[in-house]
């Protein structure tokens, strides 16, 4: 029988251990840290700096490019938690190319993040700014669209609008019981050993009256949430009315009821972060969320706008959305396309079926964009309108008819984007749609795991979902960067 043992690569513990490593030296050259460390210092941080500027008291605050260039990498690879980034500062080496030997701690981390949500915002807009001098912003198309991002809220931190009031009363009678215990007590106590002072509360009717008036507080809140629905909802029955009066018309059915400005029993509101709402998650089920919006252009994948809603549906988004697109795309200095004639070309607008409405469909096009948003769901293998030209490309657009035969003018809005998309050039705009905006909320979810928001608070959320979204438009101009070999 042969012996020999296997030979191994010499390794020494101890001389591992002490290995002095330069990040330089072991990362590519290539790498996201390397590409990050060379461009922040190019950007225009001014709005973190101005924090700063008049307070000269206090020991030195960290580098504000080195703080901002540490999250954004953290965000970049899906570390967010402001404890993993501060371990991540001391065992990455990628981390420690940023940091070096002086890493912040936890907290600093935190807080920088909190003092400058509205910088980051406007970091956004520079981000934007870059991809369009790269050419990665074309407006050959535009693609709308929403994703439910899971709230910083337990569902077992929540409440319902009928529980409360059952609540309430179960505990205003044991306030009251444990009151009325408290002066049995205070009068025993009294006779036996004379007087005190008194004014200690007992713990546990301190925890209950925090709790109570917590729940107070919630119950308050969804009273309020459902006047302000009840008085809309009046609004848009008396502005139905007026205009059948106006037209003189008459209600077709039943009267219907008076709008009631009380809760529903199942209404819930949720202590951890009240402004998260329940909403229908992909796999059917219901969880805290915020509705976190995008608009995309096509070129490669850039986000142009980015916010977020409280409100389940994107009825409501559709023109909100195109607008910040394009207040970005000012600011960020891209200008629209333009006909031969030097007018604006209208920009293509696709989204599904969750943004149609006839308004909405007359504000985009008031804003300079052409619409093609579903009225329902698609059919395959539909027969596509016969069109002059051939279909455009996502990155530019195109100035061909939408149909050889034009919609009759007695059309409703909802019949002439049916028309629309049915045409070859209108069947090709809308079927990019899935290939410019839903991969990029995969990219974000899958790729980096990014599936809810650690901020809570519908402000912070917004900040959260910019910084989130900047950060995709880097790795894609980090990734282009690398193809194209961009110096």
């Amino acid at each position: 029988m042969d012996d020999r043992g296997k030979n191994y690569r010499a390794w020494d513990a101890e001389e591992c251990g002490q290995e002095q490593v330069s990040p330089r030296d072991v990362l590519p050259e290539d790498d996201l840290v390397f590409f990050l460390l060379d461009l922040m210092p190019r950007m225009d941080l001014s709005a973190f700096h101005q924090y700063y500027a008049g307070e000269l008291r206090g020991q030195p605050p960290y580098d504000v490019t080195m703080m901002v260039t540490l999250l954004v990498y953290g965000y970049c690879v899906g570390v967010r938690s402001s404890r993993k980034i501060a371990a991540a500062c001391e065992r990455n080496l990628a981390f420690r190319a940023i940091v070096g030997k002086a890493p912040p701690d936890f907290r600093t981390i935190s807080d920088f993040r909190k003092i400058h949500l509205a910088a980051f915002a406007k970091l956004f807009v520079e981000v934007l700014r870059l991809a369009g001098e790269l050419g990665m912003v074309k407006l050959g198309i535009l693609s709308t669209d929403g994703t439910k991002m899971g709230a910083n809220a337990s569902r077992h931190k929540a409440m319902s609008y009928g529980y409360m009031s059952k609540e309430i009363a179960r505990l205003q009678a044991e306030i009251k019981g444990l009151l009325e215990q408290a002066e049995q007590i205070d009068a025993a106590e009294d006779a036996a050993l004379g007087s005190r002072r008194g004014d200690e509360l007992p713990g546990e009717l301190k925890r209950r009256e925090g709790r109570l008036a917590k729940i107070a507080e919630a119950k308050a809140r969804l009273e309020g949430e459902a006047a302000a629905r009840a008085a809309e909802e009046q609004r848009q029955r008396d502005a139905a009315q007026a205009e059948r009066e106006a037209l003189g018309r008459k209600r077709r059915g039943k009267e219907p009821a008076p709008v009631d400005p009380t809760p529903a029993a199942k209404a819930q509101t949720n202590f951890t972060d009240p402004e998260a709402k329940i909403m229908k998650q992909s796999n059917k089920g219901f969880d805290y969320s915020f509705n976190a919006q995008a608009v995309v252009d096509g070129e490669a994948q850039i986000i142009v706008a980015a916010e977020v809603t409280t409100q389940a549906n994107d009825k409501q988004q559709a023109v909100p959305m195109a607008q910040a697109a394009l207040d970005n795309l000012h600011a960020a200095g891209i200008d629209k396309p333009l006909k031969p004639d030097g007018t604006p070309q209208p920009i293509p607008n696709t989204a599904d079926s969750g943004y149609f409405s006839e308004p909405a469909v007359a504000d985009l096009e008031k804003l300079g964009l052409d619409p093609h948003i579903a009225t329902g769901r698609q059919k395959h293998h539909e027969t596509p309108l016969a069109t002059p030209t051939s279909a455009p490309s996502t990155s530019a657009p195109s100035t061909s008819a939408p149909s050889t035969s034009a919609p009759s003018a007695a059309a409703t809005a909802k019949q002439k984007m049916l028309d629309k998309l049915r045409s070859l050039v209108g069947k090709a705009l809308y079927a990019a749609r899935k290939h410019i905006i839903e991969p990029v909320f995969g990219q974000i979810k899958g790729v980096r795991g990014i599936r809810k928001f650690l901020l809570r608070g519908l402000e912070k959320v917004a900040a959260e979902w910019k910084l989130i979204c900047l950060t995709h438009n880097l790795l894609k101009i980090w990734r282009r960067q690398i193809s194209v070999g961009i110096a």
